[in-house]
């Protein structure tokens, strides 16, 4: 059996997502996955499940600090139900100034949050399930209270799978100890993932019992049908990367190049709001170690020699209007070696 590939909705903008989901189903790729920036991820779905039979349903990611674990656990709950059991819960923390700015939401200690976050999300749903008494409490977050009025009717899909998104090694570790799999972010080289991630990861599984366990890559892709496609998805790619890479906390993935100064560099260049000179930043080195870039064909043979035995599923990340035709290609290239 072939590795499963998934592609996304559409990022931005006003398309609708019931019809691409359809669409995405119709092309026979194994899930979806809906992002947060501008549209909120459990409406996407909601819409797309009613729009679907087969296809896997998955937010990618759903920023986890902007809710409340109970918020975040009775959304999916409604979505695993609505799907018939084919949602996946992808939670990310986003970075600090967007929770304590734009969400007005606390921030402290994110890998030891998320991971108490998920152990809540499973206390309230077994509550849900069993009947048994909600007593969950910790150091970020207490749930104690759960009448009769406010308890949902299991639905018998059982509870989803949690996923947790992850790039430095203490979010991976938690990923691996409490999720059901790890979101590997876009912004990941074939390097730091052997070199840092998966020993984070190893260790994070050490500690735990949960069975089975999905690792779901999303590596950018620069592809197109003719060369002049490719090179605009490539400059979109490179601005994708500038964007992460002036992040502070993604530093570490550059600092295992060398780059760091790179990253200093954008950092000061997105403080000036000098987007256009974030872009030029990213040369072609980084560009390639961050994206497969080339003819479909070219980018899914990339995709599967950096990474067949690491992930256990694709999802192609496309930051430009791709046409469908050539993500097939490269979904069916990679179902080919996979």
């Amino acid at each position: 059996m072939s590795v499963p590939v998934d592609t996304a909705l559409p990022i931005k903008g006003g398309a609708d997502p019931a019809a691409a989901a359809r669409t995405a189903e119709e092309a026979g790729y194994d899930a979806v996955w809906a992002s947060e920036l501008d549209r909120d991820p459990f409406l996407q779905l909601a819409v797309a499940s009613a729009a679907t039979e087969r296809i896997g349903l998955g937010t990618g990611i759903a920023v986890a600090f902007a809710r409340s674990p109970m918020n975040v656990a009775s959304m999916a709950h409604d979505l695993q139900r609505l799907s018939q059991g084919r949602f996946m819960l992808g939670l990310g923390t986003q970075v600090r100034a967007h929770i304590t700015r734009r969400f007005s939401m606390p921030w402290s200690e994110p890998a030891a949050r998320m991971r108490e976050y998920v152990l809540a999300l499973r206390a309230i749903w077994s509550a849900w399930e069993t009947g048994e008494r909600l007593a969950f409490e910790g150091r970020f977050y207490t749930h104690t209270l759960m009448t009769p009025m406010f308890t949902p009717t299991p639905h018998g899909h059982g509870t989803p799978p949690v996923v947790v998104a992850a790039v430095g090694d203490l979010m991976t570790e938690v990923a691996g100890e409490v999720g059901d799999g790890v979101l590997f972010h876009s912004f990941l080289t074939e390097r730091y993932l052997r070199e840092h991630t998966l020993a984070a990861l190893r260790r994070g599984r050490e500690k735990s019992s949960r069975p089975g366990f999905q690792r779901v890559g999303g590596p950018f892709v620069a592809t197109g049908t003719t060369p002049e496609q490719i090179s605009a998805a490539a400059e979109a790619t490179r601005s994708q990367i500038a964007f992460y890479a002036s992040t502070p906390s993604y530093r570490p993935v550059l600092e295992a190049h060398g780059w760091g100064g790179l990253g200093e560099r954008l950092h000061a260049l997105s403080r000036a709001g000098d987007w256009k000179a974030m872009t030029a930043a990213v040369d072609d080195e980084v560009l390639h170690e961050f994206a497969a870039v080339g003819t479909p064909e070219e980018a899914a043979d990339i995709l599967a020699a950096r990474y067949t035995d690491v992930f256990d599923r694709f999802t192609l990340v496309t930051p430009y209007d791709l046409d469908e035709t050539a993500r097939a290609r490269v979904a069916a290239r990679l179902r080919e070696l996979t």
